[in-house]
């Protein structure tokens, strides 16, 4: 949050020299009445401000102090800490789910929620307290819905509103929607017309870096390093962080330096991004959702689509580092099955004419991948393309401005191992070790849950900065009877 910087204001002309004395004195009688003034005020018993200011400061939106001790992401199958593998923090899942981030203990009420409105996805953050349960606290929720499709994330936010309203009996217009990304400025209109609430839209880079920051500083199980010998191993949350740079892959790509909080700088990016392998695999392959998608590249073998080393040396490049499955190029064997294919189909339809070749050469369908490979290979090699020109991009610019860690976010990694595995990979050997590549559990919500947090005081998050809220309520309450027993 940018600091208040006082500016002076233009010098007035001097007065005339006659009236110079009697304006000094002027002056001197006013600072003295000032701090006469000052001094008085500050004897009042504290109780002499009013509701209304300790109202607006404990339920408006972007004064409550959110209490993050003891936060833990929540285990799908129960409201305690995740304790999967072993206790030096090692698991090893094919790909993870969006999880819950419990509160335990935040009893204040939340009268915002946030939204990242990307390209392809919309991101959604929101607080609730615990459903059938007298424990205290509650916990932060995740929800994606795709862009496409924004109404039905707007027909979501009026439920929360609505359900915000019957549980703190507040206004409507006390809920507020903190909305970054694009689409916050392009269904600006639309979100608050439809929900009658207030909208207030961040910038999408700064939100990115706060997010990123929270989950790095108080997220316990939520930033790992991942490699196929050693899948998710957890990194302890950590005070000095910076710099690092953010490799944020959605729809596009931009990769930000960052050397501080707030402090950062757009170093560059790429067109080649997740709505790239969308698109494309929409166009190859029958898969109709990204998830799918990802799904269908699980279980492809993208060695009968990429030209392999091996393919042209017949084995490892050792003096050049290579090994005989390094991929030499990106789909470089179709053009060649696609020839001998079309060649073995024509020599096929001159030897045959009967009416069952007919029928069967009427039912070719072109748009449909050779029986030499699948979908699932297309999808498998086309990941691997995108994954591994990001990652090669990511080393470059982390090598231009010094950066050795390397923090990977945005809905197109998705917990998927082989996304994560090529990223990680290609950051280790072209820095031959010197980089590490870092990865999130909730590498999609950074600007959401960004935007959630620029609604908070500048010190949110903090370890040990949170306290006094259960004094101030106290304060709340006191000034109230107070109040009420001078009118009567």
């Amino acid at each position: 949050m940018t600091p208040f910087v006082a500016t002076e204001e233009p010098a007035s002309a001097a007065p005339p020299n006659h009236s110079l004395n009697h304006l000094q004195r002027q002056r001197h009688n006013e600072h003295e009445a000032d701090d006469d003034e000052q001094k008085r005020i500050a004897k009042r018993p504290r109780t002499m401000t009013s509701t209304e200011e300790i109202d607006n400061t404990i339920t408006r939106p972007g004064s409550v102090k959110i209490n993050v001790t003891g936060a833990f992401i929540v285990d799908p199958d129960a409201a305690t800490p995740a304790q999967n593998g072993s206790d030096n923090g090692r698991v090893s899942p094919s790909h993870h789910e969006t999880s819950d981030i419990r509160l335990p203990n935040h009893t204040a009420v939340v009268s915002h929620i946030a939204v990242d409105i990307g390209g392809s996805l919309v991101k959604l953050v929101y607080f609730s307290r615990e459903v059938d349960s007298t424990d205290p606290g509650g916990r932060l929720n995740f929800q994606y819905f795709e862009t496409d499709r924004i109404d039905d994330c707007i027909e979501f936010m009026k439920l929360l509103r609505d359900k915000h309203k019957a549980l703190n009996g507040s206004r409507s217009q006390e809920l507020c929607v903190m909305a970054t990304g694009g689409g916050a400025y392009k269904f600006y209109d639309i979100i608050r017309d439809a929900l009658e609430v207030e909208v207030l839209r961040e910038d999408e880079m700064e939100c990115l870096i706060v997010g990123l920051d929270f989950f790095i500083q108080e997220i316990p199980r939520e930033v790992f390093t991942y490699s196929e010998a050693d899948p998710m191993h957890f990194v302890s949350p950590r005070e000095i962080i910076y710099p690092y740079l953010l490799v944020n892959i959605g729809s596009g790509v931009s990769m930000l330096k960052v050397t501080g909080p707030r402090s950062f700088q757009r170093v560059g990016g790429t067109s080649l991004g997740g709505g790239t392998l969308w698109g494309l695999l929409s166009l190859l392959t029958g898969a109709r959702s990204f998830d799918d998608m990802l799904a269908e590249a699980e279980h492809g073998d993208n060695t009968k689509v990429d030209m392999m080393i091996g393919d042209i040396y017949g084995a490892d490049y050792g003096k050049i580092g290579l090994k005989s499955t390094a991929i030499a190029s990106s789909f470089g064997k179709v053009f060649r099955m696609k020839l001998q294919a079309e060649a073995a189909e024509a020599a096929g339809e001159s030897e045959h004419h009967d009416s069952n070749s007919h029928a069967h050469g009427d039912a070719h369908d072109d748009s449909q991948p050779s029986h030499s490979f699948s979908s699932a290979d297309i999808s498998r090699s086309l990941l691997y393309a995108v994954s591994n020109n990001i990652g090669q991009i990511a080393y470059l610019q982390s090598q231009i401005h010094s950066l050795n860690d390397i923090y990977f976010g945005g809905s197109f990694i998705r917990g998927h191992r082989q996304t994560m595995n090529t990223l990680s990979y290609a950051i280790k050997f072209w820095s031959k070790g010197e980089k590490q590549a870092y990865f999130l559990r909730h590498e999609g919500y950074l600007g959401a849950v960004g935007a959630f947090l620029k609604r908070q005081p500048a010190n949110w998050g903090r370890r040990a900065s949170l306290e006094g809220i259960e004094d101030l309520q106290e304060w709340r309450r006191s000034l109230k009877k107070t109040e009420s027993e001078t009118k009567s």
